[in-house]
């Protein structure tokens, strides 16, 4: 596939590629036979009822969603034992169990890392593209984290190059980390597409760094809160990528024929 002006593309990982929040429930979720997960484990093994179970889980995803990590302060797997045991002494009280918040985490954390999967259809996608553009996956967060969730997906062998945002100076939304991108790949960034699930970061990111196109993926298709920032293109489903790249192909060689047409009757 080779496209008149796109060179590259970049892929956003989490809830983009692979099902990060999904993955994160079933860890909380599942129930034997499978491997003991942190609801079953905390009734099973240590007696709580599911109705503090499920509330230590829910406080633990609330901690999540407003992390902020300093690694020069303290490394993630200190700071996401302390979510667990803060989330525990609050559901039940007394005193703080670390040793109980240590084992919740780590059963959590590799029962998402099991189930982060690179969908073979994406897979697929992927290689088909790879033939005639240069990939590159761009992902925010913690170096360890994210790429422990690399490793686990097994997502290497489809990208030209793989940047985590926090082995950068700065993260998605800083124009830097895309043309940072750009550098590795030899490419510019008009010649260059975003593709992510978040607009703050990958597709403000996009419009900061001045890419050829944005694409957002919104799954659910729904109406953002506000108008900005606004993407070029908008799927349901990262498999509709192949489409907005053929669309991006017909509008450019529309153009050029228009402007071939304009400077022939001049």
């Amino acid at each position: 596939m080779g496209l008149h002006g796109v060179k590259a593309v970049f892929f956003d990982l989490d809830n983009t590629l692979i099902d990060t929040a999904a993955a994160g429930r079933r860890a909380i979720e599942e129930r034997p036979p499978r491997p003991l997960q942190v609801i079953s484990a905390l009734q099973s093994k240590h007696h709580y009822g599911e109705g503090e179970a499920r509330a230590v889980c829910d406080k633990v995803q609330a901690k999540l969603l407003k992390e902020c990590h300093d690694p020069a302060k303290m490394c993630i797997t200190d700071l996401r034992i302390s979510h667990w045991e803060e989330a525990i002494q609050e559901t039940i009280g007394g005193e703080a169990n670390r040793d109980l918040a240590a084992e919740c985490y780590y059963l959590w954390k590799t029962t998402r890392l099991q189930h982060l999967t690179l969908a073979e259809d994406t897979r697929a996608m992927l290689t088909e593209l790879r033939k005639g553009l240069r990939l590159l996956l761009l992902t925010n967060g913690e170096r360890q984290t994210q790429r422990e969730k690399i490793e686990a997906c097994a997502c290497q062998p489809y990208f030209d190059a793989i940047v985590v945002g926090g082995e950068q100076k700065e993260e998605k939304p800083a124009a830097s980390i895309f043309h940072y991108c750009c550098d590795l790949l030899g490419v510019q960034p008009a010649e260059c597409v975003m593709v992510g699930d978040s607009l703050d970061t990958d597709i403000q990111g996009g419009l900061n760094a001045g890419l050829k196109a944005t694409v957002w993926l919104n799954k659910a298709m729904t109406a953002p809160v506000d108008t900005s920032p606004v993407p070029h293109y908008i799927i349901s489903s990262v498999l509709d990528l192949p489409a907005v790249l053929q669309k991006m192909e017909h509008n450019t060689n529309s153009k050029l024929e228009t402007d071939h047409m304009a400077g022939s009757n001049e």
